[in-house]
């Protein structure tokens, strides 16, 4: 079974992982097209959003960006660029698809100023560790309990409706929604291993 929570001196031991596929950014409607036809193929993506952050007391920004990631590439979609186009708020609404992220309400709520959403498919990550006793909730550290990674944040705080990306950025942007679908299939499996055990042992 998973640890309850880990240390950050421990965490500081574990080795380093980020997405290894194709990272597709999305800053024209051109692009929608073929992003959208690949998310379509998945049943599970991983989800997460960038707000470029506020140093101001009270205020706050429009989410700048989407991420959505399946098995071999991640999709970027610049929301500052081209808003939330119908096609992707469909994507979004569609329960036969599993969005996994940490903390979803905050960003379906984010989105939501965007254009109406009613969001369906969304898993959160930070109910789901609940049924497996874990107490630590940031991705980070969710990360390090359930696939023994250390993921980077140094990106976090970088001004995400800059004119262009860094390499880092992108990178940092994928990788958080590829962690969020690789957890959940992990904690799946971790699942399916102790109702098969559970059986088992009923039947001895």
């Amino acid at each position: 079974m998973f640890e309850v929570s880990i240390s950050n001196e421990s965490l500081e031991q574990l080795p380093t992982a980020a997405f290894d596929g194709e990272i597709v950014l999305v800053d024209d409607i051109s692009l929608l097209n073929n992003a959208i036809a690949y998310l379509k193929e998945q049943k599970v993506l991983g989800f997460d959003t960038e707000t470029r952050p506020s140093f101001k007391k009270g205020a706050k920004n429009n989410v700048a960006l989407l991420q959505l990631a399946g098995e071999e590439k991640a999709y970027l979609f610049r929301i500052s660029c081209i808003g939330l186009p119908q096609s992707l708020a469909e994507l979004l609404e569609d329960d036969n698809i599993l969005k996994v992220g940490a903390a979803v309400k905050d960003d379906i709520n984010a989105l939501s100023k965007c254009r109406k959403l009613n969001a369906k498919g969304f898993i959160d990550l930070q109910k789901l560790i609940e049924d497996y006793d874990i107490q630590d909730k940031s991705v980070k550290k969710m990360a390090a309990i359930i696939l023994n990674v250390r993921i980077s944040k140094s990106q976090q705080l970088s001004n995400w409706e800059s004119q262009t990306y860094t390499d880092a950025q992108k990178l940092y942007a994928a990788t958080d929604a590829w962690v969020c679908r690789e957890m959940y299939l992990t904690l799946l499996q971790h699942h399916s291993k102790r109702k098969k055990n559970g059986r088992r042992k009923s039947n001895s």
